[in-house]
């Protein structure tokens, strides 16, 4: 269970700023009115799923940067397993480290822990346009045939 409501498509795209594998604060607003943004929460660093999701995303970031989107991952590891993690795999997008997970409960993609396990991030993916506003909703998605879906969306509705 979430513990807080998803953002829905139409809706401006709730504001934040978390620390960065650039080594600088990454916040939602420098892209407003110059990139859309592709912003997908995923659980874990350097695990199965995640890895195959965040590999997909690496193959198509020229794609996604020819379509004026930036893409965003974010979880609840720190910036040093993120560095290790996008080194590892050649990463060529930002990983935000959202430790506490303040922003994953602000879009819906926090799971509150039970029976004594930990709480954590839920994978889900969101395409926000220039002017802020969401446009897509991805919740439950298939890592591995993910990345190309986002990218076939935003080739179709957002353009170039």
């Amino acid at each position: 269970m979430t513990t807080e409501t998803m953002p829905a498509e139409g809706q401006q795209a709730p504001a934040f700023e978390l620390p960065s594998t650039e080594g600088r604060p990454i916040n939602l607003r420098q892209f407003a009115g110059q990139r859309n943004v592709v912003l997908y929460f995923y659980p874990k660093d350097d695990t199965p799923g995640c890895t195959k999701e965040a590999c997909s995303f690496r193959d198509l970031s020229a794609e996604f940067a020819a379509h004026d989107a930036v893409i965003l991952g974010v979880s609840a590891d720190s910036v040093e397993s993120h560095h290790a993690f996008r080194s590892k795999f050649g990463l060529p997008f930002p990983l935000l480290a959202d430790e506490g997970g303040q922003v994953a409960r602000q879009y819906g993609s926090w799971r509150e822990g039970t029976d004594g396990k930990p709480g954590g991030v839920v994978r889900n993916t969101f395409v926000i346009d220039k002017a802020g506003v969401v446009r897509r909703v991805y919740e439950k998605v298939n890592a591995a045939e993910h990345a190309p879906e986002v990218l076939r969306f935003i080739d179709s509705t957002l353009g170039s």
